[in-house]
């Protein structure tokens, strides 16, 4: 793991231009003769077209949950968190988002046991920041599992990523660049 910007080798450092170049599929292009719509169509990495607009990235400013809602905001602030080092915040919110979906009780144990050992156990890969008591609560919670056993710590990890990484990433170059890039161009 990367510890402290002077310890970095070069390949672990992401410049915005690099993360806005990872990023390209969500800008704008401009339009070709044969598409009279307004709007510009973008493809993503799976191929599938949709039309950015900028009133859809404005709405990923009003809040935390209204960008993570949308699939490129998704992306793009994923992406923003993998340049801060954090995206283990996302990563184990998604799932205990897709493991509260779950409904069979067989799967809700060995799911719960792998985001546990992944995400909250003291030095898990990808070990997120949790209180000592909110850490061991979810410990007894998977001890039987229910769909909520989870919801203490996510709820903890929502409110870190309302309060720390989501003001930082509305103010970083990636946001306001595409945010500009979708103005001019509507």
């Amino acid at each position: 793991m990367c510890k402290g910007l002077a310890a970095l080798p070069a390949t672990c450092l992401r410049s915005a231009k690099d993360i806005k170049h990872r990023l390209g599929f969500l800008l704008p292009k401009a339009e070709t003769l044969s598409d009279h719509s307004s709007a510009p169509v973008k493809k993503d990495k799976t191929g599938s077209t949709h039309r950015l607009n900028s009133e859809e990235v404005k709405k990923w400013g009003e809040s935390l949950l209204q960008l993570i809602s949308h699939r490129h905001g998704l992306v793009t602030f994923t992406e923003y968190l993998q340049s801060e080092y954090s995206e283990e915040n996302i990563k184990f919110w998604l799932a205990c988002e897709e493991y509260r979906k779950c409904k069979s009780p067989a799967k809700l144990a060995s799911k719960a046991k792998k985001i546990f050992n992944e995400y909250i156990a003291v030095e898990a890969p990808r070990e997120v920041n949790l209180e000592s008591q909110v850490r061991e609560k979810t410990r007894k919670n998977i001890l039987e599992p229910t769909s909520s056993c989870f919801d203490e710590a996510q709820s903890k990890i929502q409110t870190l990523m309302q309060k720390d990484s989501y003001p930082r990433f509305l103010k970083s170059k990636i946001y306001l660049e595409l945010l500009n890039q979708t103005q001019a161009r509507s």
